[in-house]
């Protein structure tokens, strides 16, 4: 889920990169780095935290030069010291070198043990770190045949960029499981990134998606940027990211992530309505499928929780106590408006169904009459593989519960998921998607 991006060619390309990294700043909030080339060095800052607190105006002055990497961190490998921050940087045989990595690779201890029984020494837990030693253990002569062996070897999901002291290198896996785009910056240079709010920020021009098994390399040596299709693309974005990930106002493959939430809440109401006074999101990432819900069953919408946005994401927290604490502060009901009513409270996902459980107690706490919970998901019954820090089976509450029995453990009077087919449709049945997390069909090999 961890945000990337990459700039090149731009004047001041790590001042770009840090505000796009602003912009992307919900993709992961531990850790936050960049790394800038001026064609004879990299230099490189990455400290623990969120992007405004670990760059200042110090730091940008000390990333000279026209091109840039970034990355934050939201760990799904590694843990959580600044060791397993990234960019990850090395000096080997070709130069300077450094990395950043969205996504999760599923045969990375495989590939750690391989490397170290033959001499390797790893300096972090993060599968990351094994793109570096293959690079750097190759044999070929140009870093761009070194890149390609690499990737020969990982499997899982991944978009990648790597530079040296004069490219970068923009790579996504073949089943595109993670968005990553492509855009022109008003200055001549380009940029590419997790999301297209990045663009929106910095005032790129949005040029496509990179394709999924493709290279797109950026080169001082070079007016253009080359493209090279390594592998034959299988496309499976990940479903998530119109689900939750995603800023609203980004569009992947081609779809708003606004939009495809609004779909998913009108059919969400055609799948499952119930005679109720009152609509409500669960703010911010059930606002836009409750407006739907509310579009399509005619029940009025109020914003009846307030959240605190000074506090971050609670499914990104590391420890059950503190996501519990997290929605105390975060989430705070309007009883004027919920006393007496039946209300329909609409959410992207349940994970573990403890925050929803104490959300329905804080509801009725309030006065609410009835409390039904709408889902704009179906239900999460498998763990993610491919760069979502989903919990283990035994604690996803709907591998382990029937509907029935969700209903009683959160409290509501009464719940419904979205199925399968309405979320296909809602964001597109024209291509296929990443629904591990739903079906358990673990597509990568």
């Amino acid at each position: 889920m961890c945000a990337i991006v990459g700039v090149f060619g731009s004047a001041d390309a790590a001042r770009v990169t840090y505000y796009s990294l602003f912009a992307m700043q919900h993709r992961g909030q531990e850790a936050t780095g960049i790394s800038s080339s001026d064609g004879k060095k990299i230099r490189k800052v990455k400290k623990k935290g969120l992007v405004t607190e670990v760059f200042d105006e110090v730091a940008l002055k000390f990333l000279v030069g026209d091109m840039a990497i970034g990355h934050n961190r939201y760990s799904t490998a590694g843990s959580k010291s600044i060791i397993d921050a990234q960019p990850i940087y090395a000096n080997y045989k070709l130069g300077e070198i450094s990395v950043v990595h969205n996504g999760n690779l599923i045969n990375g201890k495989e590939v750690k043990d391989m490397l170290i029984d033959e001499g390797a020494i790893f300096q972090s837990d993060m599968d990351t770190e094994n793109i570096i030693h293959l690079i750097a253990r190759s044999h070929k002569e140009h870093l761009k045949d070194r890149i390609i062996e690499a990737l020969n070897v990982i499997k899982g999901a991944y978009c990648l960029i790597i530079q040296g002291r004069n490219k970068i290198f923009a790579i996504r896996d073949r089943y595109g499981v993670r968005p990553f785009a492509l855009g022109k910056l008003d200055d001549g240079g380009y940029i590419v990134s997790s999301e297209t709010c990045a663009f929106d920020l910095v005032g790129a021009k949005f040029i496509r998606d990179v394709r999924p098994g493709e290279m797109i390399i950026f080169d001082k040596a070079k007016e253009k940027y080359e493209s090279i299709q390594l592998f034959e693309p299988k496309p499976k974005i990940c479903a998530f990211e119109y689900i939750y990930f995603a800023r609203p106002d980004s569009v992947i493959e081609g779809k708003s992530v606004y939009e495809a939430r609004k779909e998913m809440g009108r059919a969400l109401a055609n799948e499952h309505s119930v005679d109720a006074d009152l609509v409500i999101p669960v703010p911010d990432s059930g606002v836009s499928a409750a407006l739907g819900y509310a579009q399509e069953s005619g029940i009025p919408l109020e914003l009846a929780i307030v959240r605190n946005h000074y506090v971050g994401r609670t499914f990104i927290e590391p420890t059950q106590a503190r996501r519990d604490m997290k929605v105390k502060l975060k989430l705070s009901p309007i009883s004027y408006t919920l006393k007496d009513k039946k209300i329909i409270v609409i959410d992207d996902s349940i994970v573990r169904g403890t925050t929803s459980k104490r959300i329905i107690r804080m509801l009725k706490e309030a006065g609410a009459k009835e409390v039904h919970m709408r889902i704009a998901s179906p239900a999460i019954k498998y763990p993610c593989k491919y760069g979502i820090d989903t919990p283990s089976s035994e604690e996803l509450i709907s591998a382990n519960m029937s509907e029935e029995e969700i209903k009683s453990y959160i409290g509501a009077d009464s719940i419904n998921f979205l199925s399968v087919e309405a979320l296909k449709k809602s964001i597109g049945e024209e291509r296929e998607y990443s629904l591990v997390s739903f079906d358990g069909n673990y597509f990568i090999e």
